[in-house]
């Protein structure tokens, strides 16, 4: 994958998170904001969920309070590179957490 296609796959992957977020109807509070390709979630308890693209490695970037997670695209998925999981899997169970409330993204 080069640069250009990366950007494009990270882009569609935080355009669809954003997508999700504005179709949400649970009773969380959740504002995002995204700024130089840093996706920034926030929540109603002053947490906050930080997603972004690191070019150099092609890896997408998930920061939680529970801890930090890398992703690279296999087979059209974001798969962390340490436990195996996928992206969707890891934000819904973040954005659970921070925000009190079940959510289910994918």
């Amino acid at each position: 994958m080069n640069d250009s296609e990366f950007h494009q796959r990270a882009d569609d992957l935080m355009l669809s998170v954003e997508q999700q977020l504005d179709n949400y109807q649970g009773d969380a509070d959740i504002d995002y904001q995204i700024h130089a390709g840093v996706m920034t979630l926030s929540f109603a308890n002053g947490s906050k969920i930080i997603i972004n693209k690191q070019e150099p490695l092609h890896q997408v970037w998930l920061a939680t309070k529970a801890g930090g997670y890398h992703y690279d695209l296999q087979d059209e998925r974001w798969i962390c590179n340490r436990s195996g999981e996928e992206f969707w899997k890891r934000l819904s169970q973040a954005c659970s957490e921070q925000a009190g409330d079940s959510l289910n993204l994918s």
